[in-house]
């Protein structure tokens, strides 16, 4: 700077070249070394020439323990369930006559079902079918054909019904191992939810819960029950719940209102004795052992007696002519056992009765006045 103040630019001030000099350079030499630890040391040297750097291996091991969990395999699970089961669903629409003050009104229904024989034999619940009081039965298949249903067996406890069309070599549903299901298996539901125009509807979900008892209406309560997720809704009763290899391991039947995701189908090693006999021989006849009974928790509370034994189920009533008479079986007796099956509920004692035919044998644990009996009883039809 002279004495007037002003620079003379003629001339370099030569600390600031030599600044911008060593910038460049320190800049030039940062993007070399990046160059050659990124890319030049671990691809021709670390391993090669140099040993491996400690940083590099811990990276490698931490890569290799990653474990990827995608979608698509449990999407192309539930496509394959659905292309598999799909043509073995089928509607259900009923016409109930409900007598009104002074006059019969018709009201139509609508469900789902499932065949379980190429024969024409299908499974579905009891309330679908109005527990067997429907005036007029249409089972819709999957080609759109409509075909006419008769009632062959049907349970309102158990909320369960088998009706039959007159067809062959129809598309057959496999059937499953509910016994073996846990919870977190994949459950594929399929059905009409809210009538036909949704038909042969699939969801998708897992299985929440097992043993589950809900409480259908005033005095019944449906036990035993598989929980799930998939989305069931009216119309969907009757359908299929299937395992993720496309086998039917429980019939959708309820669906609790004040909460979501809260489905129930009734395990289908239930009713599988029933199918294959009426697979076999076109109907079903349920054998009895003859009395009216409560549990006995139940009777404590009703009659406010306090029973002298395990529980049961209490007999109140033995019916004339019954097996329960011809064995002797008397009023306040406390049926505990069934051929060593603990019995607990009169729905647990009917489901039992479903593995014996007529004229078959068993051998009754009761509690008579506090002491241990051992009966055998001979069964028959209704």
């Amino acid at each position: 700077m002279d004495g007037y103040g002003y620079y003379n630019y003629n001339r370099s001030p030569r600390g600031k070249r030599g600044f911008f000099s060593h910038f460049a350079a320190a800049i030039i030499g940062a993007i070399i070394g990046g160059v050659f630890v990124s890319y030049i040391a671990p691809t021709y040297l670390y391993g090669k020439i140099l040993p491996m750097p400690e940083m590099y291996v811990r990276q490698e091991i931490r890569t290799m323990q990653e474990i990827s969990i995608t979608p698509a395999d449990e999407m192309s699970a539930v496509t394959a369930v659905a292309k598999k089961a799909m043509g073995s669903v089928v509607g259900i629409t009923t016409v109930q006559q409900i007598r009104e003050l002074f006059w019969v009104r018709d009201v139509p229904g609508v469900g789902s079902g499932v065949i379980v024989d190429p024969s024409g034999y299908i499974l579905t619940n009891s309330h679908v079918i109005a527990d067997g009081n429907a005036k007029n039965i249409t089972v819709l298949l999957e080609d759109g054909e409509k075909l006419d249903g008769n009632v062959l067996w049907n349970d309102s406890l158990l909320d369960l019904a088998i009706i039959k069309v007159e067809a062959d070599n129809l598309n057959t549903a496999a059937l499953g191992d509910s016994d073996i299901l846990e919870v977190g298996d994949l459950a594929v539901a399929i059905g009409n939810p809210l009538g036909l125009e949704f038909q042969r509807s699939v969801t998708s979900g897992i299985v929440s819960g097992l043993h589950r008892s809900i409480k259908v209406d005033q005095y019944n309560i449906i036990e035993d029950l598989i929980q799930t997720d998939a989305s069931i809704n009216p119309g969907n009763s009757g359908g299929p719940l299937l395992n993720n290899k496309g086998e039917v391991i429980g019939i959708n039947t309820a669906k609790i209102k004040t909460g979501e995701g809260l489905g129930f189908a009734i395990p289908i090693n239930l009713i599988k004795p029933i199918v294959e006999v009426v697979a076999e021989e076109g109907n079903f006849s349920n054998v009895y052992i003859g009395f009216q009974g409560l549990e006995t928790d139940t009777y404590e509370l009703q009659y406010g007696r306090k029973l002298k034994g395990d529980r049961g189920v209490v007999i109140i009533e033995v019916l004339p002519n019954s097996p329960a008479e011809k064995a002797n079986l008397r009023p306040l007796d406390i049926i505990v056992k069934v051929d060593n099956e603990k019995i607990e509920s009169m729905t647990q004692l009917r489901k039992l009765l479903y593995k014996y035919r007529v004229g078959d044998k068993a051998v009754l644990i009761i509690n008579r006045n506090g002491e241990e009996k051992r009966v055998e009883i001979k069964f028959v039809d209704f």
